[in-house]
């Protein structure tokens, strides 16, 4: 195929990728079922959809990660997963409990936490990356300031999502040194698998109901898997083969205005007049970051693909 035909369909796959993860809020939210559940389904039923395909097409690094050589290759993707399900154990009821936008913008702060981890791993930063993180937590607390005038419940809501941000990093850290070893699909099936055993669990010892939701909840969870969990990441991922990282990691960013037009459209959320300032003051904070770093945070497809 002619590259430019091959740039014209990656930025196709850009925009049916934006388009399906700014539904991950929404549907989550539209969802009648409890947070830890949506979270719990929408990575088991992942798990199993990708397990059989493994199976067949990566028999032999799976063996090998199992083996005695490939354990320290195994740990960081069991590491990465344990995070993982850190991150939508913490997102997802966000969700649930403040405007689908803050949540959405909240948690993509992702690549402010991924900067201060590069800087503890002794990477250093420049100066417009250090201004990005200083507007962005900035914004942040704006955001979650403003809803205090909203209620106790949205506040919860803000620092869940902004815990999910940070777990979100770390998952992508762990992630960035076992994908150096391992293939997306080795890699996915097993932080997938880990992450849905754990909220399983968490669901299993809470009581959390994980059946008798109605279709229209069943509907949306699906919506989940084949949107946001698989499709969405799927199409970040090829068009990295033929896009810039940083190009990239900005677009996602139109997840949090993509996610508030729907969230608006559909469950009729419009956020608060006084958190408006602080949200976009945050994605510009954002923005600086995956701009003003030195070496891309996102240099790798495992930083893209994990989102909200």
């Amino acid at each position: 195929m002619r590259p430019r035909n091959q740039l014209s369909l990656a930025w196709a796959a850009i925009c049916v990728a934006v388009l399906a993860v700014s539904s991950s809020g929404p549907l989550i939210a539209f969802a009648a079922a409890p947070a830890l559940a949506i979270a719990f389904w929408r990575n088991g039923l992942a798990a199993a959809i990708l397990a059989p395909v493994t199976a067949v097409r990566r028999r032999e690094e799976m063996r090998g990660l199992f083996a005695a050589s490939g354990r320290r290759i195994l740990l960081g993707c069991v590491l990465a997963g344990v995070f993982l399900a850190v991150h939508f154990a913490t997102w997802v009821p966000s969700v649930k409990l403040t405007h689908v936008a803050d949540a959405a913008a909240l948690g993509a702060t992702q690549p402010v936490w991924q900067g201060l981890i590069a800087l503890g791993q002794g990477r250093k930063l420049g100066r417009l990356t250090w201004i990005g993180i200083s507007i962005a937590v900035a914004g942040a607390f704006a955001t979650t300031g403003a809803d205090f005038a909203v209620s106790s419940r949205a506040v919860t809501g803000d620092l869940l999502a902004l815990v999910g941000g940070m777990a979100a990093a770390i998952y992508t850290a762990f992630g960035e040194r076992a994908r150096a070893a391992t293939s997306t699909l080795g890699y996915t099936s097993v932080c997938y698998s880990v992450c849905a055993i754990l909220l399983l669990s968490a669901c299993l010892v809470g009581g959390v109901k994980l059946h008798g939701y109605p279709s229209s909840t069943w509907l949306a969870i699906l919506g989940l898997v084949a949107g946001a969990q698989l499709l969405g990441h799927s199409m970040f991922n090829y068009a990295l083969q033929h896009v810039k990282a940083t190009t990239v990691s900005v677009l996602i960013l139109l997840e949090v205005p993509g996610a508030g037009l729907l969230a608006w459209a559909w469950l009729g959320q419009v956020p608060s007049l006084g958190s408006v300032p602080g949200l976009l003051l945050l994605l510009v904070g954002v923005m600086v970051v995956v701009l003003g770093a030195r070496r891309p945070i996102t240099d790798s497809p495992s930083t893209v693909s994990d989102v909200v």
